[in-house]
């Protein structure tokens, strides 16, 4: 009776020896490999290194087909169809490179190559003969798929920085022919501005000599108008010298009536003021007064305060007491009611 193990990765015995035979004779076979392939001593064209990839890329996709029914325990004949299709690519890729030899760089690198590939599916065999797992070769198949994905993102990097390159050197030709452009248009502005400026010299003289004629004129012109502003001022500042004497003049008299009128006003603020003080001293009094009978009425009105809450307490106290004894005389009445009730139901009993 065979014995199954739990983990997907573990064999039973037989599926191991199965697995054992292949990867022994694969291990042949790459020896094989190793001692037909040789250095040439010159390179093929292009069309059978294209033919021995699509070999080599067929012989890849045989072996994950290989691995994942091994893992997945799938039937034995499709497994056995594989493995035959795996020894069919191997030997057309051996006659292959029979009749078209690689260049010398290409076999070493599938030399280097096939000597991993061999040292890795004798470690796995040796691991399925002994253990009866193959946790060895996944994880050898993990680290390729990583170190493939790496360098496939590292070429993917020097192929983007290729084009960022390619794409700046176009900028900057075309920023070196539009500096150009520039260049010339500034030129060509340049000299469209000397001559900007040459005209400009020139009609600024003329305007220059035309403004200091103009000046002169105005000049002649604004001392004749001065003369004759300054005999107008003339005659308005003696005008105003004579309203001054007549202002100073009435100023006097005002003052004299203010004063007189002054001394008049001086004494009814006496008068007021005496006024003022007696009546202050009036209204403080009778404002004492009020005080007093403030204070004297609050006094009473506490007292009233304090007499009406003790009457209040009275009646509330005589209230209550009038409600407790009606509640007593309902009760008796009603206790009275009761008895006559049950003694009428024991008599009638």
């Amino acid at each position: 009776m065979l014995l199954v193990s739990d983990s997907p990765l573990e064999l039973c015995a037989l599926d191991a020896e199965h697995v054992a035979a292949v990867l022994e004779d694969c291990v042949d076979q790459l020896a094989v490999l190793g001692s037909i392939i040789t250095v040439p001593e010159s390179s093929v064209a292009s069309g059978s290194l294209s033919e021995i990839a699509k070999l080599l890329n067929n012989q890849r996709q045989l072996e994950g087909r290989y691995e994942e029914l091994i893992s997945t325990d799938r039937p034995g004949n499709e497994l056995a169809s594989v493995k035959q299709n795996m020894k069919s690519s191997a030997q057309a890729l051996v006659r292959n490179v029979k009749l078209n030899p690689l260049a010398t760089e290409n076999l070493i690198k599938l030399q280097q190559d096939r000597e991993y590939l061999q040292l890795l599916v004798s470690e796995c065999l040796e691991e399925v003969s002994q253990e009866g797992s193959f946790e060895g070769l996944i994880r050898a198949t993990v680290e390729e798929r990583e170190k493939k994905h790496k360098l496939q993102e590292t070429i993917l990097r020097e192929e983007d920085a290729r084009k960022n390159v390619r794409t700046l050197q176009r900028q900057l030709l075309e920023l070196k022919r539009s500096k150009e452009v520039e260049l010339q248009s500034r030129n060509e502005m340049v000299a469209h501005l000397k001559d900007q400026l040459q005209e400009t010299r020139a009609k600024t003289t003329m305007e220059r000599k035309y403004i200091e004629k103009e000046c002169q004129v105005q000049k002649v012109m604004q001392n004749k108008k001065c003369a004759m502003t300054e005999t107008e001022l003339q005659a308005e500042l003696e005008n105003l010298q004579l309203q001054i004497e007549e202002e100073t003049k009435v100023n006097k008299e005002t003052e004299l009536w203010v004063k007189k009128h002054h001394d008049q006003l001086q004494e009814k603020v006496e008068y007021w003021m005496d006024k003022y003080e007696k009546e202050v001293d009036q209204k403080s009094e009778e404002l004492s007064t009020l005080k007093a009978t403030k204070a004297n009425i609050l006094l009473k009105l506490q007292e009233l305060t304090l007499k009406y809450q003790e009457y209040d307490e009275v009646v509330a106290e005589d209230r209550a007491q009038k409600e407790r004894a009606q509640k007593a005389a309902e009760k008796a009445q009603l206790e009275i009611k009761s008895a006559t009730k049950l003694q009428a139901w024991w008599k009638g009993v």
